[in-house]
């Protein structure tokens, strides 16, 4: 069987390391808010070319930190895409503002810029754009538009860990950038973990005080904040992964280029190809007719694939009261349609990535571009 998945073989290598520090952590007997924030926290901050950095529990309460971080309000607006894992959409809502969606790019699969200017109104006070799949979106032009209003952008690279472009990396274009450490992104975890990064103290120190329950000091809680800690065990776990990261970024770009040259000419749709390291490919995600018959072809045949997003966050029912319907977001929704991911993982050989190929080529109907 091809995993979709293999972070057994990414920890086989590593486990001699992750055991020690473990158990360093339980023999500390200091869990919470310790050294190994403190270490992983200034290290993270120097791999994403930031000031600052600051550990949460997941990358959903990253991006709520942030909303409120910003200034954002109970009945303000923040822009974002349908095109994401739910958890963006409801990081807005519970900030208590509004989610005005706009479609994304048909190539890029980030959200459309052209389409920015339409959503805003007096009431936008941020703007999410989404690194889907790893791909940078277009930051030049988002940051354009938002600074000429002077709307803050809060970025969501969940899925962007290390994807760069002119220099810069992902989270840093805009005035926060939110991560997901969950264990399956490209830095993840052995449990649930998220940061955001700054270069503004004021917003990192806002964003570190409101993860523990809103304290200025001990027992003196001067705003109304939450229980958004990191634990010292996970901390020290991504202390350990961090130094391998780029190592496994450019073995997912590898794969990411195999499987470009395996799949061209086949008439199936690939990612767009970006420029130099702006994808990281958390996903690799093609395009076919009839998906959901490929994907169960494919399993018959030992070969795990999934789908990055099936339901749009516009059409699931617990969003409904959104008020967009079918339709609205056309794009989105074919993409949520044809998409397939492909196995992606640092550790996949060529090998599996020709039999996969030579599968989907088989089996698939192509998608005219």
């Amino acid at each position: 069987m091809i995993p979709f998945l293999d972070l057994a073989a990414q920890h086989r290598s590593l486990i001699d390391e992750l055991s020690s520090v473990v158990t360093r952590v339980l023999q500390s007997g200091h869990f919470v808010l310790g050294e190994n924030v403190r270490d992983f926290e200034a290290a993270f901050a120097r791999y994403c070319g930031a000031e600052h950095a600051v550990s949460v529990n997941t990358g959903t309460s990253a991006l709520h930190l942030a909303l409120l971080a910003v200034g954002v309000e109970p009945g303000d607006e923040v822009i974002t895409t349908p095109m994401t894992f739910v958890a963006t959409v409801a990081a807005i809502m519970y900030a208590g503002a509004v989610p005005k969606l706009v479609d994304i790019e048909p190539e890029t699969w980030t959200i459309d810029p052209d389409q920015l200017e339409g959503a805003i109104t007096s009431r936008t006070r941020a703007i999410i754009p989404v690194h889907l799949h790893g791909r940078l979106a277009d930051m030049e032009r988002i940051l354009w538009t938002a600074r000429a209003r002077g709307i803050p952008v809060i970025e969501d690279a969940a899925q962007a860990h290390g994807a760069e472009r002119e220099g810069r990396r992902a989270g840093t274009f805009g005035d926060i950038g939110c991560f997901s450490f969950y264990p399956g992104k490209n830095l993840g975890a052995c449990g649930e973990g998220g940061a955001i990064v700054t270069d503004q103290a004021d917003l990192a120190d806002r964003v570190r005080m409101l993860r523990d329950w809103g304290q200025e000091r001990k027992y003196l809680h001067v705003a109304r904040g939450f229980n958004y800690r990191l634990d010292e065990i996970q901390a020290a776990i991504l202390s350990v992964k961090l130094p391998y990261i780029e190592d496994w970024t450019r073995a997912r770009q590898r794969a990411a280029a195999r499987y470009d040259a395996l799949l061209a000419g086949s008439g199936i749709p690939v990612p767009a190809a970006g420029t130099g390291q702006d994808h990281v490919y958390h996903v690799y995600g093609v395009r076919v007719r009839d998906r959901d018959w490929v994907r169960n072809a494919l399993a018959e045949q030992g070969i795990q694939t999934g789908v990055h997003y099936p339901i749009p966050v516009h059409l699931q029912p617990a969003y409904a009261g959104l008020g967009y319907g079918r339709g609205a977001f056309p794009v989105t929704e074919r993409l949520a349609q044809e998409t397939l991911s492909l196995p992606m993982f640092p550790e996949i050989s060529e090998a599996q990535i020709g039999q996969v190929c030579d599968a989907l080529i088989r089996i698939a109907a192509p998608v005219a571009a």
